[in-house]
């Protein structure tokens, strides 16, 4: 994400708190900017990590907390990879991803084919889909590097 684009989105969360009425405190916008510059899909504790790097007070529950407000705003997304943490996605658009089933890194796919994907009618089991993303899971190259390696 360019520095232009990190700004406009810092600006738009502040837009979105005084319209909320919340406090835009510099320990919010570190952690959505903290989340923003990151080219992975960091963990809560990831973010934590690096947000105390400038503002030492920062808790790891408030980093939870906000991780979580951010979401529901729509300003980050969430990319689940079952059975491991929780990672959050700067990216808030339609994509997919390639998850690694050795290291868990998460990588961005974009395929139009992908985006085509019909989701089945589920109203029989009384369930409405508001969003689908596809997980192709697998190894990624390093892994496969290592693993020829052996």
């Amino acid at each position: 994400m360019l520095v232009r684009d990190i700004r406009q989105e810092l600006e738009r969360y502040r837009a979105i708190c005084r319209a909320r009425g919340i406090p835009c405190t510099r320990q919010r916008l570190a952690i959505l900017e903290a989340v923003l510059t990151r080219t992975n899909h960091p963990t809560a504790d990831e973010v934590h990590a690096t947000v105390t790097r400038r503002l030492r007070s920062v808790s790891r529950p408030t980093v939870y907390r906000v991780l979580e407000e951010l979401v529901e705003m729509g300003l980050i997304g969430k990319a689940c990879h079952p059975g491991k943490a929780v990672r959050f996605d700067r990216r808030t658009d339609l994509h997919h991803h390639l998850v690694c089933l050795r290291c868990n890194s998460i990588i961005d796919i974009s395929d139009p084919r992908l985006d085509a994907v019909q989701v089945p009618d589920t109203r029989k089991y009384g369930f409405k889909v508001s969003d689908f993303r596809v997980q192709l899971r697998g190894l990624c190259t390093k892994c496969l590097k290592r693993e020829e390696e052996k």
